[in-house]
């Protein structure tokens, strides 16, 4: 379809056959035929590919118009001709006005828009970066506390070769973490459809808790797993999966923070639903507010001092993504448990 500009000239010569129509219906009729108030479609007409000054000459001339075919008509009542010319250059100045204002309130919102669109890329570049820092941050972490403990194998006498070479398969295990946490990431941001495969839920919670043991040592964590047997694979997509049980589980152990290390005890549940298999993650931390629990998953919402309130935000995502759903529960006695299902492989649903 052409575009306005290229119809342009066709544009204006049908508004000037349009004033010289309304010109001469307006002198050969009878005073009392208010011709004259046709102009005002012709102005509507005329916004859209005028700018205000041509728009104000266009009103002029037609206002003009008006006077002279007043002065060149024959017919009717003089005293009703006047009073009809002097209404239709009423209308003429009236919808000029209102149309150069609406004309102007257009551009501003077109500006707005503009503003909005340019601050909405600025954000989300920003977004982003704090999504990849966030997410990254966990096996980064784990890379380190691995490395560490390598250096503590080899520096014993003798040096701990077995104990090193371990972890040195954690560092690698972390290391492809970290890339296969930034291509999802940005697919995820592209709108990417996850990797779905299938696998077992209760088999990459383990390894999750693997990857997250020094942390929970640190800390002094007691864990409790509590993995229902023979469960059917999951259907999602498990690096995404895995990311977001990490989370919960660093969540955790920061959460139980300022709590007493004898009451440090994190607690792990899967079990089947029906078509969908659960995983609850409970901890024995500060809890929930008291007020909408939901809360948490608020991106940019947090309680940690140091915390970007990204994590849980990105895990609801995650979920969402897989067919999933996540979920906050206050715990009586203290603490918090979130949980998340996903739906059972399709080969699967009936076994």
């Amino acid at each position: 379809m052409p575009s306005l500009s290229s119809r342009r000239p066709l544009v204006l010569l049908a508004l000037i056959a349009s004033v010289v129509a309304i010109f001469l219906l307006d002198t050969l009729t009878d005073y009392a035929v208010a011709a004259a108030c046709f102009y005002a479609a012709v102005i509507l007409a005329a916004s859209r590919v005028l700018s205000p000054r041509g728009l104000l000459a266009l009103a002029v001339a037609c206002v003009a118009l008006t006077g002279l075919s007043f002065v060149l008509t024959r017919f009717g009542t003089y005293r009703i001709g006047l009073v009809n010319s002097v209404i239709g250059m009423l209308v003429i100045a009236i919808t000029t006005w209102l149309t150069l204002k609406m004309e102007a309130a257009k551009a501003a919102v077109e500006e707005a828009q503009a503003r909005l669109l340019r601050v909405a890329r600025a954000s989300t570049v920003g977004e982003l970066t704090t999504s990849i820092a966030h997410e990254v941050n966990q096996p980064l972490a784990a890379i380190a506390s691995s490395a560490d403990a390598c250096q503590r194998w080899l520096a014993q006498e003798p040096p701990n070769v077995d104990k090193a070479r371990q972890a040195l398969s954690r560092i690698l295990a972390d290391a492809h973490r970290a890339g296969d946490v930034i291509a999802r990431i940005r697919g995820l941001t592209r709108g990417a459809a996850p990797q779905r495969d299938t696998f077992d839920l209760n088999q990459a919670v383990e390894e999750m808790l693997a990857l997250s043991r020094s942390e929970l040592d640190q800390h002094g964590v007691t864990v409790a797993l509590l993995l229902e047997p023979d469960l059917p694979p999951v259907q999602a997509d498990r690096v995404q999966v895995q990311q977001v049980i990490g989370n919960l589980i660093l969540n955790a152990v920061d959460a139980m923070e300022g709590v007493a290390v004898a009451e440090r005890r994190l607690s792990l549940l899967s079990r089947r639903d029906g078509q969908r298999i659960t995983l609850s993650v409970r901890d024995r931390g500060i809890g929930l507010p008291a007020e909408q629990p939901e809360r948490v998953f608020e991106a940019f919402w947090t309680t940690k001092s140091s915390g970007l309130g990204l994590g849980l935000s990105l895990s609801r995502s995650m979920i969402e993504a897989n067919d999933g759903h996540i979920r906050a529960e206050r715990v009586a006695g203290g603490g918090a448990c979130f949980v998340f299902d996903l739906p059972v492989a399709i080969g699967d649903r009936h076994a």
